[in-house]
């Protein structure tokens, strides 16, 4: 497993890694000190967005809510670790790549509240809406990758041009059907696609062991796919193994897969119980491997880092909790008409039959009210 920052925040060195790190000519490292202190807010901003979310729910605010408690470093480093015109396919919890990409936690928010049909342009953010069903963004990546390939932007060698694409999901994900069909299109056609798995050690209540006798890593290498495994806690190492896997693939060199060896601290959503199922002794020896403690204690050994700048990002994110808490309950539901406009791009005969005799439906209960 490749590690930059150990638990305690003590650097190793790493050639290949710490090359990417040092960035493109004439930018900033990407672990300068001024960057580190980025990534430390940005860890501590999803976070608080993320434990709002959860306390929304429980108020009855959001329908249901895929907590990323624990993972901010696998999902901070790998949104900064893409180009700006690579193109990122999620799952439904990847709130700290959302919010790498620029995508305002309340539009996560309004997605498990029911009121979105998304929440951003894909276009504009190059990030495609979350997907809730397990793997199936995989195969939708995979062709957009091939599409690149067409569109001549791949393996030309300009960096501001070159484009890849990074299909990421679970430890679980990677067990269905869809992934393997998809790394079976990536390798014979040579995609410019990296699949990023950030193994949190459960799927639900099922235990990594069980998914697989061998390290998810391996799962791609019999269809030719190279393959890494970084330590999902250490923002850096998966800052840079992103970055050389998204660089060797918009280079044209084909698939990678990146496994993230993490941990999900809170339940696989709101509505799992992991007490059931997760020895408390496991999730004690994991928040020890804390990644916002962990980035926290390499600035402290940098000198860079104090506690005002540590208070200021609490401050911060206390303020973001706050804003998503008066947003979210001051929002309308909307109008359930609403829902069959946006079936089909076009007029469709059977959506205007069901959306007719909605109307038809709703139409008693308004002559009841009248009646009374």
């Amino acid at each position: 497993m490749v590690q930059l920052l150990a638990t305690d925040g003590t650097r190793t060195p790493h050639p290949e890694l710490d090359a990417a790190l040092a960035g493109d000519d004439g930018q900033d490292r990407l672990d300068s000190p001024e960057r580190l202190r980025g990534y430390y807010r940005d860890m501590v901003m999803i976070r608080a967005a993320d434990l709002e979310a959860t306390s929304l729910q429980r108020q009855g605010q959001l329908g249901l809510w895929a907590s990323a408690l624990g993972q901010e470093a696998a999902q901070i480093g790998a949104g900064h670790a893409a180009r700006e015109q690579d193109y990122l396919v999620p799952t439904y919890r990847e709130h700290g790549v959302a919010w790498a990409r620029g995508i305002e936690p309340w539009r996560l928010l309004e997605m498990f509240r029911g009121v979105s049909h998304g929440g951003w342009d894909p276009h504009e953010l190059r990030t495609h809406p979350y997907m809730i069903v397990l793997g199936s963004q995989a195969p939708h990546a995979v062709g957009y990758a091939m599409g690149l390939q067409r569109d001549g932007v791949v393996g030309t060698g300009d960096l501001t041009t070159d484009t890849s694409v990074l299909a990421l999901f679970g430890d679980g994900a990677s067990s269905e059907g869809e992934v393997s069909e998809s790394f079976t299109f990536a390798a014979s056609f040579q995609a410019p696609v990296v699949f990023y798995t950030q193994n949190n050690q459960w799927a639900i209540s099922v235990p990594t062991q069980v998914q697989s006798r061998v390290p998810l890593a391996q799962r791609s290498r019999g269809w030719g796919i190279p393959s890494v495994r970084v330590d999902g806690n250490d923002v850096l190492a998966v800052l840079g193994g992103i970055r050389i896997a998204l660089d060797s693939a918009r280079a044209g060199n084909g698939p990678v897969f990146v496994e993230a060896l993490t941990y999900r601290m809170a339940a696989h959503t709101t509505s799992d119980d992991a007490s059931r199922y997760r020895p408390a002794a496991e999730e004690e020896e994991w928040a020890a491997k804390d990644p916002i403690l962990r980035l926290r204690r390499h600035l402290e050994q940098l000198g860079e880092i104090d506690e005002a700048f540590v208070t200021r990002c609490d401050e911060e994110a206390h303020d973001l909790a706050m804003q998503l808490h008066h947003h979210i309950h001051g929002m309308e539901d909307p109008d359930p008409i609403g829902m069959f406009d946006h079936a089909y791009a076009e007029p469709h005969p059977v959506v205007a039959a069901e959306k007719a005799e909605y109307l038809e439906y709703i139409a008693q209960f308004e002559d009841e009210e009248q009646d009374r």
